[in-house]
């Protein structure tokens, strides 16, 4: 458990540091991704980026696994 959490923070850390760069991707804005956007409501649902990062979250996981 203590090898999961260094792990986990260690991501979070690049992450924050590789945030200005990460921004410039079409991740969150990709086709599939509905925006609704009216005068007095905004509802983001980002469907494909988070069946994307849910596959590579699986790939990686049984590649850590082994």
């Amino acid at each position: 458990m203590q090898k999961t959490l260094i792990l986990l923070g260690m991501i979070f850390l690049v992450v924050g540091l590789l945030w200005p760069w990460l921004g410039k991707f079409p991740i969150g804005r990709l086709p599939g991704d509905i925006v609704i956007d009216r005068p007095n409501l905004k509802i983001y649902l980002p469907i494909t980026t988070m069946i994307i990062i849910s596959v590579i979250i699986s790939i990686v996981s049984r590649f850590f696994k082994k």
